[in-house]
């Protein structure tokens, strides 16, 4: 199974984007952290692009059917979205969404032997993977046109017939933990962990889909059965279909597939309430030392949440595309002169509280002029002249660009339509580009002021052992003061 915690966290998107931008897909758009390589076009009104045209269909039971049609190649795709993940999980419950995950595509009323199944089904050409995310847990199938009916039985089978075999589930804890061990052997895990606990220190299991080794490891079967009851309902879940499809066929199939699935009589939502996460009292920092080579700083604010203001959430995606631009001010004063060799800021959207991170890399002899120019640069952002209105522009093209350009495989845009139904909904992703249009300089200066300038936030360094002794880097330099 693919665990998606390195895409999940918004840091390791921008190390990403520093250290090897030939890693990023497309299905990095969703979590808003575009190509940076992108270069701007001549200042003009943006191009008004072909937007997705999607059907949607909310089934009797309350399961949701989104279809995006496209004949260019006989491919289709069929996810499984559920509102579940990382938010919905108390620290007694941190890592069974993701180990759940793993369960999915195991034995089934269906299918006695599921190994023997899936090696049969991938001889058929049909690929299958699920991803655990802070706030959805998706499951897909590519596969050929004549097969859809296939993958949709199977999509039934698993969702709604589990076994748990304990034998699997035994070998399974044990693949998570491996995960789990994997991460740890990774030096950004620990800027990531740092951050996710400080920044949400009240309920740090709530970002973290990577999950707990203790907890996965005294996780039981009748758990995956509270999962399955609590979230793996209709009214709770979506059926996505992108590709060489015809709708109505579609709607008919999810129909005789997916109908008589009982719906859940209570909004798993109302019954186990999502946690408030409390602001920053205070800014704080502190250094991470770990065997790599240059300096990472980290700094982190909360940003805005989906439902609560989301008109901060283009105007942030707007800002964000302005300053990674390599003719912004932003990158002209600190990756032109040398100060750093990336650096980028990005917001990460979601329902429940979407973290904004500014992430740079420098060197160790640089590093405390590095601190300082950050911080001069965050002061400066809402200045008339920190960026034209030719930047502004062409910052909403290319945000319609990358768009279009992600569509290009629809086989990853459709976990992109997952994420936009689970944390924001398919109405916010409808008026998704005709808001960033409409994003002013006074939107951006809004959102500037509520979440950046003069707010609380985090301020973190990874570096060697031997690099902090040198340098001193203290915690106070590190907020800023």
């Amino acid at each position: 199974m693919e665990l998606s915690v390195k895409r999940s966290f918004l840091v390791i998107l921008l190390l990403l984007t520093l250290l090897s931008p030939s890693t990023l897909s497309a299905r990095v758009v969703q979590q808003r952290a575009p190509r940076p390589t992108a270069t701007a076009p001549a200042a003009a009104a943006p191009a008004r692009l072909p937007e997705a045209k999607l059907i949607n269909h909310v089934l009797p039971n309350g399961l949701e059917v989104i279809i995006l049609e496209d004949h260019s190649i006989p491919l289709v795709t069929i996810e499984l979205a559920v509102r579940n993940g990382s938010y919905t999980e108390p620290p007694e419950l941190n890592g069974l969404s993701h180990l759940y995950e793993h369960m999915f595509f195991k034995q089934n009323r269906a299918i006695a032997n599921a190994e023997d199944y899936l090696r049969t089904i991938g001889q058929m050409g049909i690929a299958y993977n699920g991803t655990t995310r802070e706030e959805v847990v998706d499951y897909y199938f590519t596969t050929t046109s004549p097969n859809i009916r296939t993958a949709m039985q199977f999509m039934k089978d698993a969702t709604r017939y589990p076994l748990f075999d304990e034998r699997e589930f035994s070998r399974e804890k044990q693949v998570v933990i491996g995960e789990i061990d994997r991460n740890e052997s990774n030096p950004f895990f620990y800027l990531n962990q740092e951050m996710n606990n400080r920044l949400f220190f009240k309920y740090p299991s709530r970002k973290n889909p990577l999950g707990n080794r203790q907890t996965v490891g005294g996780s039981t079967t009748e758990m995956m059965r509270l999962i399955q009851q609590r979230y793996y309902v209709p009214n709770n879940s979506a059926l996505v279909i992108t590709g060489d499809v015809n709708p109505a066929e579609v709607l008919k199939m999810a129909q005789e597939f997916y109908g008589d699935w009982p719906k859940r009589e209570k909004d798993p939502f109302v019954e186990f309430p999502l946690v408030e996460h409390p602001p920053l009292p205070k800014s704080e920092g502190a250094v991470i030392q770990q065997p790599i080579q240059n300096v990472i700083i980290n700094i982190g604010w909360h940003g805005p949440s989906i439902g609560k203001d989301n008109p901060a959430t283009y105007a942030a995606d707007v800002f964000s595309f302005i300053l990674r631009q390599p003719n912004s001010r932003f990158q002209r004063n600190l990756v032109d002169t040398g100060l750093v060799t990336g650096i980028d800021l990005g917001y990460y959207t979601q329902r429940n509280v979407g973290p904004i991170a500014l992430v740079a890399q420098t060197t160790p002899d640089k590093a405390h002029a590095a601190i300082k120019a950050l911080y001069e640069e965050v002061a400066h952002f809402n200045d008339k002249d920190y960026y034209t209105d030719e930047q502004l522009e062409s910052a909403k093209a290319l945000l319609e660009a990358d768009d279009l350009y992600s569509r290009e495989k629809l086989s990853d845009y459709t976990h992109t339509l997952s994420f936009w139904w689970a944390s924001t909904g398919l109405e916010y992703f409808r008026g998704y580009l005709p808001r960033l249009r409409a994003t002013s300089r006074a939107d951006i200066s809004r959102y500037i002021t509520t979440y950046i300038q003069g707010k609380p936030h985090i301020g973190l360094a990874l570096m060697s052992n031997e690099a902090q002794a040198k340098i001193k880097i203290t915690p106070e330099e590190l907020i800023g003061q």
